[in-house]
């Protein structure tokens, strides 16, 4: 009787796990998804019923993509595509008829701006997409916000070397590949596209990358770009580079 009990307690025990683990899971699917529900069911019927964007900043339904205000920091804002795009390892990015969200992401920088209430230098703002396993969100979204002042001032040192050849330099805790790219290259090839045709191994493992993008002198901009360590403790999340606090402008104002 005794042993026909303990092996209903464990059954129970089981199936308590099971549905906690469930639970679990269907919690994080709600959760890592909430970026793609604002865009999809708020975002976009608004605009498309209401002409209002809101609660996102901008909807641009032709280029396929909106601008949200992210809820850390002061200036940080998000470029999401209108479509579902679960993140830098999607072949839609690709595609070289897919709009060229970092290039956009760039000319939404005047968002910041905006909000600042004076005119921001480029060297201030920097953009970032973190890889697969650097991220919560499952919908891509490039974060247009301030660069890190340390960030600024190594790259200030590296500029007069950074050239179309990528080398490998150190960046705050992680070691990236940096190349520098013109206002042009950047808006006829999106990183992602460039990524996985310069960098070996990078298409068939682009879910493995992160990159930020931020200005060089000469109307340039360094692409850094960092993959997946995990034995380094190293998950690939550019996002890194930036600092939500916008302190670069706190300085200089």
């Amino acid at each position: 009787m005794q042993g026909r009990r303990r092996i209903l307690i464990t059954v129970a025990l089981a199936g308590l796990i099971v549905t906690g683990c469930g639970s679990v899971a269907l919690d994080y699917k709600q959760r890592s998804d909430a970026l793609w529900n604002i865009v999809s069911e708020k975002c976009v019927p608004n605009q498309l019923h209401h002409n209002d964007p809101t609660p996102c900043r901008m909807v641009d339904l032709h280029n396929g993509y909106v601008v949200l205000k992210d809820r850390n920091g002061p200036l940080q804002y998000l470029l999401l595509p209108v479509e579902k795009i679960t993140g830098i390892e999607s072949p839609e990015l690709l595609n070289p008829y897919t709009s060229n969200f970092v290039a956009e992401a760039w000319r939404a920088r005047h968002f910041m701006a905006q909000r600042w209430g004076r005119k921001i230098n480029d060297s201030a703002v920097a953009l970032s997409v973190n890889s697969q396993t650097g991220r919560t969100q499952n919908q891509l979204h490039i974060h247009i916000s301030c660069l890190r002042a340390d960030i600024r001032q190594r790259l200030d040192g590296l500029d007069s070397s950074l050239s179309a050849e990528w080398q490998s330099v150190e960046l705050g805790d992680n070691v990236y590949q940096v190349r520098a790219v013109t206002r042009d290259e950047i808006k006829r090839m999106s990183p992602f596209v460039r990524i996985a045709n310069e960098l070996p191994g990078a298409r068939d493992e682009m879910g493995k990358y992160s990159f930020a993008v931020a200005a060089l002198s000469n109307d340039r901009r360094a692409l850094m770009v960092v993959k997946r360590n995990l034995l380094l403790l190293n998950p690939a999340s550019a996002e890194e580079l930036q600092d939500h606090r916008c302190q670069l402008l706190n300085a200089a104002s």
